[in-house]
């Protein structure tokens, strides 16, 4: 019966491999490519039912049981991420659809975003180090021909930046992998916790943690994010989005698991440091998002900002704190999807990524103004959006803790967020109307679409919050004690 949580990983990699044999076959590889979502998104909410009624699912391949075979798990976290990564890859795919263009779509945009989703659902459901390195590998090869599609000189130079930091990252992930396992002598992410815990999390152990600590940093944009605003500025802008919805979350993912369930033991050595990264990651996205004219930029460092956000629930690792990183995770899944997506619209009807020159489109385009409103107060954290409960939950526990400058910090950001996106709003919709240097396409119906639909989502997910938290807060139970999970996947070994 858990064999469907292969499902997430199957669908996918079933349809990017039927998608390279029709390359010349435009309008075939987008049915195929919405029929793979929408099967790869019932498959979720069956894993998610699962395991909300029956508690963490976990398949043994092989019949090897852990910690000595590969195993997947889907706990409550793996499980709402899957879901979410669906939800926002389906958006994407149809924003994808009128403006990816055709010469990309002839050269393989369709089956590197599914083997991208390959990778993605790969991390989030594996239960073990080494295969989580191999997803992380597929998810990034995928990102880095995702990227460089189309060959502009600004393509090819951000490529370059983005694939030497990733091969940096990758390198010191499996020399991180090495010497724990030379310690331990396992990397089934369960037994590790039991190894660790038995051994004393400290010498060693502590500088394995610290190198773990750099590795999924780097991936997910935690203070060392120098390279995500030039990378994420680069690509076309349905491309753009879904990197900005996903391959952070996955980086943060990584290090969500690895901090509360092998490395917990000795916060002063290791969550000290996610502290301070978290509070310089916030403030320097703060700064960011409101130095710059250039949209991209505005957007990227918002992204940066919300990545402080969610570490801040990690350094202070209490009930609150993680039930709020996992609410907020989610919702800035969809939410950061939602307005990369309004970002390529609003350059689409400017012609220009300027925001000084942008002006007059509450006359042509009043719909995409509202949802750019909604999107920007959900973001900020106002009620009754989705972004409220997670920011309440992330507040209310960094007080109970004590941790008052990173809690000061954090509201701080989600005003400067609140400011960063209103201005863009003011601008382009109440500014002064500017004749564009060219004729610019339409905005068609179709992607409004995709547009609407996130926003319904997250206006959904703020008013029905409380059934969200339930969930959440079951995701937040299991990160709170990693005996759950160790009993789960292990059982009584």
């Amino acid at each position: 019966m858990n064999n469907l949580l292969v499902l997430p990983l199957l669908l996918p990699l079933g349809t990017a491999i039927l998608l390279l044999f029709l390359r010349n076959r435009i309008g075939f590889q987008r049915v195929l490519s919405v029929l793979g979502m929408l099967g790869t998104a019932a498959a979720s909410c069956l894993i998610v039912a699962r395991v909300h009624s029956e508690g963490i699912q976990v398949l043994s391949m092989g019949g090897w049981m852990p910690p000595y075979g590969i195993v997947f798990v889907a706990d409550m976290l793996g499980a709402l991420l899957v879901l979410a990564t669906s939800i926002v890859a389906i958006a994407c795919l149809f924003y994808a659809f009128g403006t990816i263009g055709h010469e990309r779509e002839r050269y393989y945009v369709y089956p590197l975003f599914q083997f991208l989703l390959v990778g993605i659902n790969g991390s989030f459901l594996t239960g073990d180090l080494f295969n989580l390195f191999v997803c992380f590998e597929v998810m990034l090869i995928s990102s880095y021909a995702l990227i460089v599609l189309g060959g502009s000189r600004r393509q090819l130079r951000e490529t370059l930046k983005y694939m030497l930091i990733n091969m940096l990252s990758s390198t010191l992930f499996v020399a991180a992998v090495a010497y724990l396992y030379g310690v331990v002598g396992t990397l089934n992410m369960a037994d590790l916790s039991q190894r660790v815990a038995e051994a004393g999390q400290t010498g060693i152990l502590n500088v394995i943690a610290l190198l773990f600590l750099i590795v999924f940093s780097l991936k997910s944009g935690l203070f060392l994010f120098f390279w995500l605003p030039g990378s994420y500025s680069a690509p076309p802008a349905a491309v753009t989005a879904l990197f900005a919805a996903l391959l952070t979350k996955v980086g943060l993912y990584a290090l969500i698991r690895t901090f509360t369930l092998m490395f917990y033991s000795d916060p002063a050595a290791t969550h000290s440091w996610i502290e301070g990264m978290a509070a310089v990651t916030m403030i320097l996205g703060a700064l960011g998002a409101v130095g710059y004219r250039d949209i991209r930029l505005i957007l990227n460092y918002n992204v940066v900002i919300s990545v402080g956000l969610i570490a801040f629930g990690l350094a202070v690792s209490v009930k609150d704190s993680l039930d709020g990183a996992v609410f907020y995770l989610l919702h800035d899944m969809l939410a950061k999807a939602l307005l990369f997506v309004l970002g390529g619209m609003l350059v689409q009807a400017t012609g220009t990524y300027n925001l000084q020159e942008m002006g007059g489109l509450k006359e042509r385009h009043p719909l995409m103004g509202w949802l750019f409103l909604i999107t920007a107060l959900a973001i900020a954290g106002i009620p009754p959006f989705s972004g409220f409960a997670g920011k309440l939950l992330l507040i209310r526990g960094g007080l109970q803790e004590g941790y008052y400058g990173l809690t000061a910090i954090a509201l701080a950001s989600s005003l400067i967020v609140l400011y960063s996106l209103v201005r863009v709003f003011m601008h382009a919709f109440w500014g002064e109307a500017k004749a564009p240097s060219r004729p610019l396409p339409p905005l068609g119906p179709r992607l409004i679409l995709p547009a609407a639909g996130l926003a319904l989502l997250i206006i959904g997910m703020g008013l029905g919050s409380e059934y969200v938290y339930r969930l959440a807060a079951e995701a937040g139970r299991t990160l709170a004690d990693p005996a759950v999970y160790i009993h789960a996947v292990l059982g009584g070994r």
